[in-house]
This record gives structure tokens, sequence and C-alpha cells, in this order.
């Protein structure tokens, strides 16, 4: 690899600690909150009305969602643990190894799809996009820094126009 490739600037670095984080941070939170309070109010009425093929798909991908809001709060709070200087970066390293930030994702085709409620099928596609964003923020910081680790395949730039669209995404 050339010497300017070990010049690059991380944006993701520094969108993870920048005000944008806290806005991620608070996004994920947020839903993670909202997503309680539907599951065990609207979404619980809803659900006990609904067809059976819809009934057993809102319980496997309601376990789904759960599943995967846990994982993005707890990768939230370990960055903004380094974030803070409360843990460092080797610490949160060690810990995000448990964290699961993909292999989440939603058979819209899958028989009763259609006929779960608006707000939980609302619910599933914001957590996925978030988690896509959460994903790709992963991959950009604690991608190996010795260049001899990174995939040659890999396009550096094309990586952080994705980054960089991923953070000004207004979705």
């Amino acid at each position: 690899m050339s010497e300017l490739g070990l010049n690059t600037v991380s944006f993701a670095g520094r969108a993870a600690a920048s005000p944008q984080f806290k806005v991620t941070y608070a996004e994920g939170m947020g839903l993670v909150e909202e997503t309680a309070a539907y599951l065990d109010g609207p979404g619980r009425s809803a659900a006990k009305v609904l067809p059976r093929m819809a009934s057993v798909l809102y319980a496997a991908e309601s376990m789904r969602l759960t599943t995967r809001l846990m994982q993005m709060a707890s990768w939230l709070l370990l960055q903004r643990a380094v974030n803070n200087g409360e843990m460092s970066r080797d610490q949160v390293i060690s810990e995000k190894s448990k964290v699961r930030l993909d292999g989440f994702n939603v058979d819209r085709n899958a028989p009763g799809w259609h006929d779960l409620p608006e707000a939980f099928r609302d619910l599933i596609e914001r957590s996925l996009r978030l988690q896509n964003r959460i994903a790709l923020l992963d991959r950009e910081i604690y991608r190996p820094s010795d260049p001899s680790i990174v995939p040659d395949n890999q396009n550096s730039v094309q990586a952080q126009l994705n980054l960089l669209r991923t953070a000004f995404d207004a979705s």
C-alpha cells in the first residue's frame, strides 16, 4: 500500500466522537423506548387479533426486533463510554466482540408480513436502517489500522463515501 494510505483521515472515528454521534445515540435509545412502549401497549392489543400466520410472525419478529435493538444499544453505550473516557479503546474492542450488528434481516415476503400492524413494521424498518448505519460506523471505526490487514479489494474511498452518505442520511 502507498504512503498515502497511511495518512488517511478516519471520518468514522471523528464522527463517533462528534455531536452527530449524540444524535445517533439519542435516536437509538429513543427507538428502544418507543419500541418497548409499543410492544407493551398498542402492540400487545394488536397482536391478539392477528390471523394465525401473522400472529406467529409477530412473535418471531418482536423477538428479533428487541434483540436487534439491545445489540445496537450495547454498541452505542460502549461507544459513549470510550468517547467519555470511561473505557479504553482496547476494552471496548474486547467487549464489543459480544455485540452482534448484522444477521437480523427481515423477510418482507413471509406469509403474514402484510397483516402485521403498520406501526410494528415501521419500528422494524427504522431499526434496520439504524442498524445498518451503526454497523457501517463500527466497521469504519474498528477496522484494522495496519494497511497490510485490510483486504486488497476494499475500496477505502468508496467506504468513506458510504460512511458520509450514512452520516448525513436524513431517513
